[in-house]
């Protein structure tokens, strides 16, 4: 084989992976969006929210589903059901990131991040004496 040809082959290999890898990529975007866009596209998404501690909260040992109600950024509730037990740090949670998708009115989760208080941010009042004293 010629020169010519090897880099012409190459060339074909290199835009065939740069494709597929971003088709693959795009494929696996999973956009943040709230529960009414949810519903309207049906696609795999994640919501950002707030749980409803005053509404129900449960864990189903026979189904392996834990389910409660969140609010998301637009104060639109839905009802959440996890495929699995109940998270870690659940319980002190400021707010959570749920990835799943909506079927009717509940949002069927496949997993669950919870953002919790950090021990390590002050409340500003650290700052404040500090500047005092300078």
């Amino acid at each position: 084989m010629t020169k010519n040809i090897k880099f012409i082959i190459a060339g074909i290999v290199i835009v065939v992976f740069a494709t597929v890898g971003f088709f693959s990529f795009m494929g696996n975007k999973i956009e943040y969006t709230d529960f009414q866009n949810a519903q309207k596209n049906l696609k795999k998404v994640q919501i950002k929210g707030v749980v409803q501690k005053d509404k129900e909260i449960k864990y189903d040992a026979g189904s392996n589903t834990f389910t409660f109600y969140m609010k998301d950024d637009k104060n639109m509730e839905m009802k959440i059901i996890l495929e699995g037990a109940k998270p870690n740090n659940f319980d002190i949670a400021e707010s959570i990131v749920a990835t799943g998708r909506v079927k009717g009115d509940i949002f069927y989760a496949k997993d669950i991040l919870t953002k919790c208080p950090s021990k390590y941010e002050g409340t500003g009042d650290e700052v404040k004496s500090k500047n005092k004293n300078m």
